[in-house]
């Protein structure tokens, strides 16, 4: 169904709308009344907006089920919403209708230690959770770069990573539980505390599904006992290739550290303006690579690594002697995109993953782009899993159709090298049309059946992940030039 039939079968907008929600759920958790309140729930952090109908704030689960009712009777599109730090345009109302903003649903519901799980709501900060579970010896460990404002919501949506999650896996490895929300406002619960459960992974299928499938009201993750030591090392190398050349030469050699992530030389820059984080400002390539775990044999695990990388042409190798030292090292790693406003007043990052031996090939045609398209683009990526983030600098919303571009012929290398077009940002509105890039239209069809399985009104976050003709029509044209 389209966007215009739902309209055209539903007949409930604006006033109808809002006034309809105030009687369901009370006035004091409903966002509509005047049109500019609306305004910051109409983007996240992708380039694309579009201006929601209403926005409510729910307390619990009730109130999301009760509103998901209300949504299908009236057929209003539903669009999730944790702390709108996606980057693929994941909580966007393309299609309009109801964002539902879970700040409020913000608490730790339980800390069972003894079995290294918590229940938690999904407005709950990241890094919240870790900072509750660290008196215990305990960790989540995704770790997103936006890890001091995501989301766990946020993060089931997207089965988000993070420099971290090279040894121990993202999200969809983290959680055993989900109290879902359908788009009729059946509350269904998936899983629970125990490893393992029986028939079909529907958690696995949720996961990652970007809030089409329904809409999380309670999870239930792993924490993990933290590490008793960790060595963290910053090797600098005259070029990306030999950078790249030592993350495949180190996992090659049977070493998966915890971390290894890299950034080009003007990343690099960005970041020693913003953070100062005792980057080399001459170095083509920094590497950040952390190992973890029993304090016995750690040293031994960082001086291979340091050899491996010394070998390939590190200029400067150094390793953290502190806590102080290593986080600092981190906050650099960490603050890296949000550094790029030191470059350039607005970017566009995108999320491809290729095999890690074809990174040097990659980050070449990364170059090539660039020059082509007279955009800077900095780097800035989990190279331990592949996992590019090319930054593609610009400074005017009419270079936008250029960068778009630039962005394009970035997946597609990132495809045609084996790997996909993105790595825990998700497809969202902005790589919707890109999906017949990696997938045959039988694929996409078995995709679309799977949602339609949780979702046959197509009210869940509509517009996102499948292609859509009204807004892929052009890149259709476009690649059959």
């Amino acid at each position: 169904m389209t966007a215009t039939e739902r309209t055209l079968r539903a007949g409930i907008r604006g006033r109808p709308l809002i006034d309809g929600l105030v009687r369901l759920l009370g006035p004091s958790k409903v966002i509509g009344e005047h049109p500019e309140d609306l305004l910051i729930y109409e983007y996240d952090g992708a380039v694309d907006t579009a201006t929601p109908d209403a926005v409510v704030l729910p307390d619990d689960t009730a109130d999301v089920a009760a509103l998901a009712r209300f949504c299908h009777e009236h057929g209003v599109p539903i669009v999730p919403r944790g702390a709108g730090t996606g980057l693929s345009g994941g909580a966007i109302p393309v299609e309009g209708g109801v964002v539902v903003s879970f700040a409020r649903m913000s608490r730790i519901l339980e800390m069972d230690v003894a079995n290294r799980r918590a229940v938690v709501q999904p407005g709950l900060i990241n890094l919240h959770l870790s900072t509750a579970a660290a008196p215990h010896n305990l960790h989540f460990v995704p770790d997103p770069s936006s890890q001091k404002a995501c989301t766990l919501g946020g993060n089931v949506a997207e089965n988000s990573g993070g420099p971290h999650t090279l040894a121990y896996g993202v999200t969809t490895n983290h959680v055993t539980g989900l109290e879902i929300v359908l788009s009729d406002g059946t509350i269904v619960r998936l899983g629970g505390k125990a490893e393992d459960g029986e028939g079909y992974d529907l958690i696995g299928a949720f996961v990652g599904s970007e809030g089409t499938l329904g809409l999380v009201t309670e999870i239930t993750v792993k924490l993990t006992p933290l590490p008793e030591d960790k060595r963290t090392i910053l090797a600098a190398f005259p070029t990306m290739d030999q950078a790249s050349a030592s993350v495949s030469a180190i996992i090659a050699s049977g070493l998966v550290p915890a971390a290894i992530e890299l950034m080009d030389q003007l990343a690099t820059q960005a970041v020693e303006a913003a953070v100062g984080a005792g980057y080399p400002l001459d170095a083509g390539g920094i590497l950040l690579c952390e190992v973890d775990g029993l304090r016995d044999g750690l040293d031994e695990l960082a001086s291979r690594i340091e050899a491996i990388c010394r070998e390939n042409g590190a200029t400067t190798l150094r390793r953290a002697q502190t806590v102080l030292e290593r986080e600092k090292l981190w906050a650099g790693r960490k603050g890296a995109f949000a550094a790029m406003g030191r470059l350039a007043p607005a970017y566009y990052v995108q999320d491809g993953v290729i095999p890690r031996t074809r990174l040097p090939d990659v980050l070449r045609t990364v170059s090539e782009v660039s020059k082509r398209h007279g955009l800077r683009i900095a780097n800035v990526f989990h190279a331990g899993d592949g996992n590019l983030h090319p930054l593609v600098l610009f400074s005017d919303m009419r270079e936008l159709e250029r960068v778009h571009e630039a962005g394009l012929e970035i997946l597609t290398a990132c495809v045609e090298a084996g790997g996909s077009l993105t790595g825990e940002h998700g497809v969202g509105m902005e790589k919707n049309c890109y999906m017949p890039l990696q997938f045959r239209a039988e694929d996409l069809a078995l995709m679309r059946r799977v949602k339609t399985a949780f979702d046959p009104a197509d009210l869940a976050n509509p517009g996102k992940i499948f292609p859509t003709p009204s807004r892929c029509r052009e890149f259709q044209l476009h690649a059959t030039r």
